[in-house]
């Protein structure tokens, strides 16, 4: 199985894949090979230059590019979990694969907010406000590059809302597997 999740800034996201990984799943995420051209051009990683990083490859090879590069890389017929799906580009490319299950990750912004201050990421935003226009500018691709948020969640196969405790977003995972096993 191949799981690919998709979601706003700090709805959980980080904690599915984690999870995924606790029962053998491999992951990655779109934003690995971000980060891998970010260094090999000595910019430093901050959401900001990940952002603008992701937008200059997906310019450079292509709407699914991220998604098309971790697909080399994926070995056939394992489960894997990929994070950072940000594009309908990306969810295409990952469609190649029959067994390839998109799942959005929900939660309320203010939730969200209360979250990233409590995680302390380096590169987060440092105001309310800053975190709300982040967010704006993801939701909506302006061309080809851009983020599109909206328009990928819209392409889930399974939406998890993430606005309990950590125990009530297992359940729901758990319950995925039961469903998808």
């Amino acid at each position: 199985m191949l799981v690919g999740l998709t979601g706003r800034n700090a709805s959980g996201k980080t904690t599915v894949i984690e999870w995924f990984e606790s029962k053998g799943f491999g992951v990655n995420s779109c934003s690995d090979s971000i980060r891998h051209w970010l260094r090999s051009n000595q910019r430093e990683i901050t959401r900001d230059n990940l952002i603008d990083g992701g937008r200059k490859l997906r310019a450079m090879g292509g709407p699914g590019v991220l998604a098309e590069m971790l697909l080399d890389l994926i070995e056939e017929g394992t489960n894997h979990a990929v994070d950072s799906i940000r594009t309908p580009a990306e969810v295409e490319a990952l469609r190649k694969r029959e067994d390839f299950i998109l799942l959005e990750i929900r939660a309320p912004r203010e939730l969200r907010w209360e979250r990233l201050v409590e995680r302390g990421r380096t590169g987060d935003a440092e105001t309310f406000e800053q975190f709300t226009l982040q967010e704006e500018s993801e939701l909506v691709a302006h061309d080809e590059s851009g983020q599109a948020l909206i328009a990928t969640g819209k392409m889930a196969d399974v939406v998890i809302h993430n606005n309990g405790n950590v125990n009530d977003l297992y359940k729901q995972l758990d319950a995925f597997m039961e469903e998808h096993s």
